[in-house]
């Protein structure tokens, strides 16, 4: 059931319905199994009471409809598919009539799970006709000429992933089966389902579909009655709604008068990652029989986006706001316990450094402290362009701080003299002395002062180790450690569309456009910024992909390069893609150290590298098992 990277397929399939007609439907849903195994699926789910019709009334009180309805499921056995089909049927059962699901594969019948809770309000009135099966359990019944289980404490195994199975209504009760489904082990849910349209309804049900699948770290794949259902009261659209760990990943329109099918790969070693990391997440495995089913494994095409940017949250506005005043409330909370009032800020005319000012100036502006309590400053060195000079003067000066220029190339060149370095040799000593030089400047005018030093440096440099140890890796307060750098991007953009002062606005459009650089090195001939951080250390793009997919999603290096392919297809090569991973990987590993000494910080995304919090690595921890996991032969 699994492909090699975690991936299953599902489908939700929604045939056109002839009420009380369970031939025609069977050759229906027949129909659209064979379009499902076609498609690469592992697991086919069609809608409650598929094979009758949900809406025959009082029809199911007639013995004819429960004799069409075994013989048509028998047709669709004698018409064995490589796929497991979930069928809705009236089944009866110790003289009641339950609303079943019947799961079905390779001619033979798996097992069957009656409905466990039946409405009747409102538009339902279903226990005029079906009896309640959430309490039947170890049951047995014959039909078809087989043996099966029955009752509502069955999973089933594919490929060792297991799934369960719920009917309509059990998902809107106050505790839905599948929540112990998913305890014992269940990662996909599969509802027949025949909702009704009524104003305002599909919201409702797919916030709940979202909300069960997030509660159940599960995926969940939700299939409704459509076309041909009696309207006579009610209207039935057709949903299929597919669902993993709280996002919705397909869905199909509704009010489409003809047979639909809809397909979704879900990731179920995502699922099994998240329930890992989640220790709440108990073991209710003794309540459910788990039912192996044997049936082909397909091979597809991944039918999934893959969201290149996973940091950048949905909705831009509200997300930047979001993460721009948790920044401010930790930064809030430090100055308040410890009665400051002056922050000491390197100001480079960088992003990173850029963004530190903002949130800190919003901050002070909060607390109603004096702006000019806030000390930038601005340390040229022998590569700082024209460019980041006066953006970083420019800033300064219009969001009104107190604004201090010191050099720090005398300074530099007095300790290459002291330590006996040559200023033509460009290697580490030469730039890392340059960064420990703002450092101390920083720490020295914030003890003078009374302050504290606002750490700049993000999550991206971070995971990477692109910070000078002891240098801009240390702060007394650091408001961007778990910003990301596509993310800080963003915020600064964000921040740009929502000053109200025209020169702020126009230096933080520049400031975004400017090549990112440490400018430890000197410029080139024309002044322009010689060290472009991603040359040295790859693209931004790419590092917070890698960021999140191994630490929040804790996917091997292999699934991440293949994700990667799918998602930057067209931008970055396959070997690019194989190249940077590998310098991520390294560089990720050989880092450790410099965070197990990070300064406190908030967290702001669903990723943190505190030696306090989210990542506890040891320094020496070894990189070959990672690098040994990465394919040699791959095809995006």
């Amino acid at each position: 059931m699994n492909n090699r990277y975690g991936f299953v397929k599902v489908a939700a399939a929604t045939p056109l319905v002839k009420i009380a007609d369970c031939h025609a439907n069977a050759e229906a849903i027949d129909k659209m199994t064979a379009e499902a195994v076609e498609r690469g699926a592992s697991v086919v789910v069609f809608p409650e009471l598929s094979l009758t019709g949900y809406t025959c009334g009082d029809l199911f009180l007639q013995s004819r409809i429960i004799e069409a309805g075994d013989e048509a499921l028998a047709q669709l056995l004698a018409t064995p598919r490589p796929i497991v089909s979930i069928i809705g049927m009236p089944i009866y059962y110790k003289n009641n009539l339950y609303n079943c699901a019947v799961v079905i594969a390779n001619g033979k019948i798996c097992g069957i799970v009656p409905k466990s809770y039946i409405p009747n309000y409102s538009e339902f009135y279903e226990s005029r006709w079906f009896s309640e099966g959430r309490d039947i359990r170890n049951a047995e019944i014959t039909i078809c000429g087989q043996r099966v289980r029955f009752g509502t404490d069955l999973l089933f195994d594919v490929h060792g992933t297991r799934f369960g199975v719920e009917i309509c209504e059990d998902l809107w009760v106050p505790a839905p089966p599948s929540s112990d489904m998913a305890l014992a082990g269940a990662t996909l849910i599969f509802n027949l389902s025949a909702t009704p349209e009524i104003l305002g309804k599909h919201n409702y049900l797919r916030s709940l579909i979202k909300q069960q699948s997030a509660r159940a770290l599960c995926g969940y794949i939700y299939c409704s009655a459509g076309v041909g259902e009696s309207s006579t009261d009610l209207v039935f659209t057709g949903n299929g709604i597919i669902a993993e760990n709280g996002k919705i990943i397909a869905a199909r329109e509704r009010f489409v008068r003809e047979a639909r099918l809809t397909v979704a790969d879900i990731d179920v070693e995502h699922i099994f990652n998240e329930r890992r990391r989640h220790t709440s997440f108990i073991n209710l495995d003794n309540r459910f029989d788990v039912i192996k089913i044997d049936v082909a494994q397909p091979e597809s095409e991944l039918e999934r986006e893959i969201n290149p940017a996973p940091f950048i949250p949905a909705d831009l506005n509200e997300g930047c706001a979001e993460a721009f005043t948790i920044q401010c409330a930790g930064l809030a909370q430090r100055l308040s316990s410890i009665n400051c009032k002056c922050a000491v800020i390197g100001i480079s005319g960088g992003l990173d450094s850029t963004l530190a000012l903002l949130v800190t100036v919003a901050t002070f502006d909060t607390l109603g402290l004096d702006r000019k309590g806030i000390i930038g400053v601005t340390m040229p060195g022998f590569g700082t362009t024209d460019r980041t000079y006066q953006n970083a003067l420019t800033l300064m000066r219009e969001l009104g701080v107190a604004t201090r220029e010191i050099s720090i190339r005398k300074a530099c060149e007095q300790h290459f003299a002291d330590i006996g370095l040559n200023p033509n040799e460009r290697g580490a000593a030469y730039e890392n002395a340059q960064a420990r030089e703002r450092t101390q400047i920083l720490m020295d005018l914030a003890n003078k002062e009374n302050g504290i030093v606002i750490g700049t440096g993000d999550l991206s440099e971070a995971a990477l180790g692109w910070a000078t140890y002891n240098g801009d890796s240390m702060s007394m307060y650091n408001v961007n450690c778990s910003i990301p750098k596509t993310l800080v991007r963003k915020i600064v953009e964000w921040c740009a569309e929502n000053d109200t002062n025209a020169q702020v606005r126009t230096t933080l459009k520049d400031i975004v456009d400017t090549p990112v650089s440490p400018e430890l090195l000197p410029a080139d001939n024309e002044g322009n910024i010689a060290q472009k951080t991603e040359d040295l250390v790859g693209p931004y793009a790419l590092h917070d992909f890698f960021i999140y997919n191994f630490l929040r999603n804790g996917f091997s290096p292999a699934k991440i390069e293949y994700l990667a392919c799918r998602a930057f297809c067209g931008e970055f090569s396959k070997e690019d893609i194989s190249h940077w991973l590998k310098v991520f990987l390294r560089r990720f590993f050989s880092q450790q150290f410099k965070r197990s000494a990070a300064p406190d910080g908030p967290k702001v995304v669903s990723v943190s590298l505190s030696p306090r919090g989210d990542l506890r690595m040891p320094s020496d921890a070894s990189v070959a098992e990672w690098l040994k996991s990465l394919p040699n032969s791959f095809t995006c």
